[in-house]
């Protein structure tokens, strides 16, 4: 399947890699995780450009300035994938 980006350029999910992160925001402390798709491509003139897509929505890297979708924060931990489900599940059996 192929889709475009923003930039005009074309995508084939056969050429991308897929990671998750977990974040955690030192402003409000909400947390969540994310799965990418990251696709490298490159410009016209041979530069590389790595384009980020979350639920098949075009977005800005998570890695350079993430943002916190609860308070707009921008003080964000950034940890591997998991950190976030497993406080959650730590916290409500704690609670029992």
């Amino acid at each position: 399947m192929q889709r475009k980006g923003t930039a005009g350029e074309t995508r084939n999910n056969n050429h991308a890699v897929h990671e998750a992160y977990s974040f955690a925001c030192m402003r409000c402390g909400h947390g969540w995780e994310q799965e990418y798709e990251i696709v490298h491509l490159a410009y016209p003139d041979g530069r590389p450009m790595i384009v980020y897509y979350a639920d098949g929505e075009r977005v800005p890297s998570p890695l350079t300035r993430p943002t916190c979708s609860a308070c707009g924060g921008h003080v964000v931990r950034i940890m591997r994938a998991g950190r976030v489900s497993e406080a959650t599940a730590a916290l409500s059996h704690s609670r029992r």
